[in-house]
């Protein structure tokens, strides 16, 4: 039972160190805020950071064709400690529809199903998840697992409708048509009675932050696009589940090469495959390593099937490991092999997630810091040029004063020039701004998908769709790159106006960062790579029930493509403000000096006996700006300090 320990232990120390980071940011935060060094853009970062950390979950997604013993798997490795199956596992009692494991403390422990009919209706499932009254809702008993089991049992239900529906919700193909034939009134055909479940449920793993996705086989992949473009690609891990009774078969080699195994390197090193039910390879009439060669080959021939490394296939026996956990067999927990897939999960998984998490983290604080800092080094850049000149006053006659005074007010109408200038550069950013935001904003791509939705709903043939799909990416792909070149307008005009000021105003140099278009283009070549790999498979339902699966088909592409839209703008957005707000700051910072030597000038112009007052003030402010940096580098050093640690794990989880 060590490896669940550790996989438990594992989760504590990751979301201890997410409130750790939590911490040090809000300890950040307030810090900038007690020296009114932050703002209402500083104050918004912290805020949005604060609410990822917080809301931080781990997703694992289990993906398997029927009777691999996916649910199985689930049940030993999370929820052994139940006592009995949480998912139903037994024959004839599968998983129907794609189902999350997940805790939400601000709602009771229940199950919400979703009826298969909302499948005739243009929603994802990710829309319906707003409406509690689209759901039904059956609460748990926590006090009986028996009960709980039952409850979740609902979840392998079916229900027999006439070939038209079952062809209209996507579930019935002409190779089904044999299943579907009967006599009179008994003719109909099998389909799921959910479309999706959510089972809300206080397991302690769960409260940490860990949701689990169960998904059903080929069939139910294909059939919700949703499943395919959004919940496995945004899945921080996959397991995808074989059996060694059978191997690698053509089916689970379909599953993989389309909704899996396709995925970039990144994604690829996300992919757990999971040898399971290596029980049945057990045979008393062999001695162990006879047995453990036999799988070891499984696994070869498994993972040169799957172009994978031998290493990320890990067999197992999900039943024998469930058992030996209820019933405390250790020996045969470690017959069953499921401790190497836990230790596997608890190594690398969280290992990892921590990390991303943190590198994240890191980033932003370091960029919210280095604008302080930017801040707070101006101030002593101009600290010192007061010390120097106000050193050279000690002894100076008021003629000294008088050229001061001058060069002051001759530095005031250069930086008043230099004002008028950064009034009309706001103007024109402005007017560039909105035109960029025009080009990626939702109303362009509402008018872009609205002519798409229309061309489809008119297109009785393949070539139709295809060429409105295709004129729905191509827009958007011109739109973005439009955009990219507004952006390298604006980059390269802030730029100038960067070099004019400091040449003129003598303000920091700074060098606005670049904007690339990249990371969206490519998702959304992404998305329609996905459409086009799907589209010969959709075609064949589609010819039986066009209207209600072209529909949703599109509907979950148009989903996916707005989020692109919204991470675009948010980032877009992020982006304009880093590069106008330095120049900004540093033009109001740059008033304000001048003013405060203006002011300096006029008093020692009035009592010359005020010079080694203000210089010795000014040696104050100099040594506690020099403080503050520190302060603020220490507050940073904090977060890296979280960040950087070797391991997740704490050391006394390791012994």
């Amino acid at each position: 039972m060590g490896s669940a320990r550790d996989l438990a232990a594992r989760f504590d120390a990751y979301g201890e160190g997410r409130r750790e980071l939590a911490q040090a940011v809000s300890a950040l935060h307030d810090w900038l805020a007690e020296r009114r060094l932050s703002d209402a853009q500083i104050d918004l970062q912290v805020q949005k950071l604060l609410g990822r950390l917080h809301q931080d979950k781990l997703v694992v997604a289990v993906v398997a064709e029927f009777s691999r013993g996916k649910s199985e798997l689930i049940n030993a490795i999370f929820f052994a400690d139940l006592g009995c199956r949480l998912l139903p596992a037994s024959a004839g009692r599968t998983t129907m529809c794609p189902t999350e494991l997940l805790h939400d403390p601000t709602q009771p422990p229940a199950i919400r199903l979703l009826p298969i009919e909302t499948r005739l209706r243009d929603a994802t499932v990710a829309d319906f998840k707003s409406y509690a009254d689209e759901w039904t809702s059956l609460p748990l008993d926590l006090s009986s697992p028996v009960a709980m089991s039952e409850a979740v049992a609902r979840l392998s239900e079916v229900k027999r409708v006439a070939p038209p529906l079952a062809r209209a919700l996507g579930l019935l193909e002409d190779a089904d048509a044999p299943r579907a034939r009967g006599d009179g009134a008994g003719e109909g055909v099998d389909v799921p009675r959910w479309r999706h479940a959510i089972i809300n449920f206080p397991h302690p793993l769960l409260q940490r932050g860990l949701v689990i996705l169960d998904t059903p086989g080929l069939n139910a992949i294909g059939a919700e696009p949703e499943l395919t473009l959004s919940l496995l690609p945004s899945a921080h891990a996959v397991l995808f589940v074989l059996s060694a009774d059978t191997g690698v078969t053509r089916t689970d080699l379909e599953v993989w090469n389309r909704h899996l195994g396709g995925a970039d390197p990144s994604q690829r090193a996300r992919r757990i495959v999971i040898l399971n039910k290596i029980d049945g390879l057990w045979d008393e009439l062999r001695d162990e390593r006879e047995v453990a060669a036999e799988i070891d080959r499984q696994v070869a021939a498994s993972a040169a099937q799957l172009a994978l490394p031998p290493a990320q296939i890990y067999p197992v026996s999900a039943q024998k490991g469930l058992i030996a956990k209820v019933n405390g067999d250790d020996e045969l927990l470690a017959r069953s092999r499921l401790g190497e897939l836990e230790e596997a999960l608890a190594g690398k998984l969280i290992s990892a997630k921590h990390r991303i998490v943190g590198a994240a983290t890191q980033r932003e604080a370091r960029a919210l810091a280095d604008g302080v800092r930017a801040l707070l080094e101006a101030r002593q850049v101009n600290i010192a040029e007061q010390l120097a000149e106000l050193r050279m006053l000690r002894g100076k006659n008021q003629d000294v004063v008088r050229h001061m005074m001058e060069r002051i007010d001759q530095e005031g109408a250069v930086f008043e020039r230099g004002h008028q200038r950064f009034a009309a550069l706001r103007n024109v950013f402005t007017q560039h701004t909105n035109a960029l935001l025009d080009l990626i904003g939702l109303e362009a791509l509402r008018a872009n998908a609205g002519r798409t939705r229309t061309a489809i709903e008119k297109s009785p043939f393949t070539k139709g769709i295809r060429n409105a799909m295709g004129e729905f990416f191509a827009t958007i792909r011109r739109d973005f790159q439009v955009a990219e070149g507004r952006c390298g307008e604006i980059h390269d005009m802030m730029h100038a106006m960067y070099t004019r000021f400091s040449a003129e105003q003598g303000i920091e140099r700074f060098t606005p960062p670049p904007f690339s278009m990249l990371k969206y283009q490519k998702e959304i070549d992404r998305l329609e790579s996905a459409y086009d790999r799907h589209f010969n498979t959709l075609w064949n339902m589609l010819s039986k029930a066009k209207h209600s699966l072209t529909r949703r088909f599109f509907e979950t592409v148009a989903t996916r493509v707005k989020h692109v839209y919204d991470v675009a703008n948010r980032d877009v957005e992020n982006w304009l403000r880093a590069v106008m707000s330095p120049l900004e700051t540093q033009v109001r910072e740059h008033q304000l000096q001048l003013e405060r030597r203006l002011e300096s000038v006029h008093r020692i112009r009035s009592a010359s006996s005020e010079i080694d007052v203000r210089i010795e003030e000014l040696e104050g402010q100099d040594d506690a700006l020099n403080a503050e940096v520190s302060s603020l580098m220490a507050a940073v050093g904090a977060i890296d300090a979280i960040v950087d640690r070797p391991d997740v794990l704490p050391a006394a989880a390791n012994a």
